[in-house]
């Protein structure tokens, strides 16, 4: 997408906000809002090539969905800070090779910014739609290897954008997965176990190894997870829990 075609939305009460797709060129009548946060601090660089493989992948195979004309996706990647990759696009207009070298930052982890900001931004953007007549249900996945040690906000702050996020008219229904790879240390574990528990992540799936074939299996959930969700719009209800 040129950026011309794109609006910027700020956020009010936040650090970051987010760019969507220009309302009038969108050409369906009901849209599942797709938001992808992954990790790139430094903990991550020893299986970096393979978390933007595993991105293009999960892009690559919901382009094959018959609902496809009905996903819009928008990816960021954190360390210290949130960097949007692209905002909320149409799935077609997307190239899964775009993410070629995007998670090489380094730093440390924004966790709770970038999981605020994700959330947050399918929100604010399934408000602005629903004005304009559209329906809208969110899923939203925030992939990490750690623990947060940056974040400007806080656990709470996440927890309440979840929480705005499910009881908000805009929003037909909300799924919140929280993914933990490469997590070989027990305390990360505990840690990111209790991050679900308290923050209010509907699923955690947890991979021990970030190896090529542990992130295919990877991609694959994500993609079955975003296709559940889109067929379940217009039902009132969230899609069934996808086994990892």
């Amino acid at each position: 997408m040129d950026d011309t075609e794109m609006d910027t939305h700020a956020i009010k009460g936040t650090h970051y906000g987010f760019s969507a797709v220009r309302i009038e060129d969108l050409g369906a009548t009901e849209y599942t809002l797709v938001a992808i946060a992954a990790d790139a601090s430094a903990s991550v660089m020893g299986f970096a090539r393979q978390i933007e493989r595993c991105i293009g992948e999960v892009v690559r195979s919901c382009g094959s969905s018959p609902r496809a004309d009905n996903l819009l996706v928008r990816t960021t990647v954190f360390d210290d800070t949130v960097e949007e990759l692209h905002g909320f696009c149409p799935r077609p207009s997307l190239d899964p090779q775009r993410y070629n070298g995007t998670v090489r930052r380094g730093g440390a982890t924004a966790l709770f910014d970038a999981g605020e900001n994700a959330v947050a931004s399918i929100t604010h953007y399934a408000a602005t739609l629903t004005d304009a007549d559209f329906d809208c249900n969110g899923i939203v996945f925030v992939i990490t290897d750690g623990m947060d040690n940056m974040s400007k906000g806080c656990a709470r702050r996440l927890a309440a954008a979840l929480s705005q996020a499910a009881g908000h008219d805009a929003l037909e229904s909300m799924v919140s997965i929280l993914v933990g790879v490469g997590v070989a240390d027990d305390a990360v574990s505990t840690y990111l176990h209790a991050v679900r528990r308290d923050v209010g992540f509907d699923q955690y799936i947890e991979l021990r190894k970030a190896d090529a074939k542990t992130l295919a299996k990877l991609a694959a959930f994500v993609s079955k997870s975003i296709a559940s969700q889109s067929q379940a719009l217009g039902t009132g209800k969230s899609s069934r829990v996808v086994g990892f």
